[in-house]
Order: structure tokens, then C-alpha cells, then sequence
């Protein structure tokens, strides 16, 4: 009879209400245990979506921490190659300098030495300028 007055707001017919039992509707009816054991598990759900959302803003926050650190490292590869590049360049231009300079000392020391042979030789004509080459090129 509690069958009958626990479930008769649900709707079948009479000879459906003769062949159902109590018990294959027990899931209909909420008891003190089942709303317990139903609010455990929203509480226990709600815990592990908690936990999950916390588990995923930490991971997102280490993925974003983590680029942040590669990006750095990557700005600080930059800027040592750069300052590498700076380097070479003032190497380079410092090089060049000393090269030109010792190429116009050469120059001068040649066109001394020349100066010299020429006066040395008391030719002043084309045939003394041939001769002192030719002395200059074997030094």
C-alpha cells in the first residue's frame, strides 16, 4: 500500500502498477541515506573539480613562468651575440687601422729608401730609377 502512495504521481496504467514491485522503483524515492550519500559526493565532486581547477591554473601558471624564463634566455643570447658582434666589429676596425698605418709607414720607409739610393748613386735620370728599384726589390 505505500507502493501505491509513494508513487502514484507517475503516470501508467493499472494493470503496469499491478506488475511492478516496490523495489524496481526504489530509485524514485530518496531516503535519508541516499540525500547523505548524494550530498557526500557533490561535496566529493565539487572537492575534485576544486583540485582540478587548482591542478590547471598551476600548470598554466608553470607553463607561463617557464616561458618567461625561455624568453629571457633567449633575450640574453641575443644580446651576447650582439655585444659579440660589437666586439668583432671594434676587433676588426682597430686591425684594419694598424694594417693601414703600418702600410703607410712602409710606404714612407720605402720612398726613403729610395730617396736615399737615388742620392746615393748620383743618378738622377730614368736609368737610376730602374737601377734603384731593381736594388729595392732584392731587399
Amino acid at each position: 500500500m505505500t507502493h501505491m502512495k509513494r508513487f502514484q504521481g507517475i503516470p501508467m496504467s493499472k494493470s503496469m502498477r499491478d506488475l511492478c514491485k516496490e523495489e524496481d522503483y526504489a530509485f524514485l524515492g530518496m531516503s535519508e541515506k541516499t540525500i547523505k550519500v548524494t550530498a557526500e559526493r557533490d561535496k566529493d565532486l565539487e572537492d575534485w573539480r576544486h583540485k582540478k581547477d587548482e591542478r590547471v591554473r598551476r600548470r598554466l601558471e608553470r607553463e607561463q613562468l617557464e616561458k618567461e624564463r625561455l624568453q629571457q634566455i633567449e633575450e640574453r643570447k641575443k644580446e651576447k651575440e650582439q655585444q659579440w658582434r660589437t666586439h668583432v666589429e671594434k676587433l676588426t676596425s682597430s686591425q684594419e687601422k694598424t694594417l693601414q698605418d703600418r702600410l703607410a709607414r712602409l710606404r714612407r720607409f720605402r720612398e726613403f729608401q729610395r730617396k736615399v739610393l737615388t742620392e746615393e748613386s748620383g743618378m738622377e735620370d730614368g736609368g737610376a730609377s730602374l737601377t734603384v728599384d731593381q736594388l729595392l726589390t732584392r731587399m
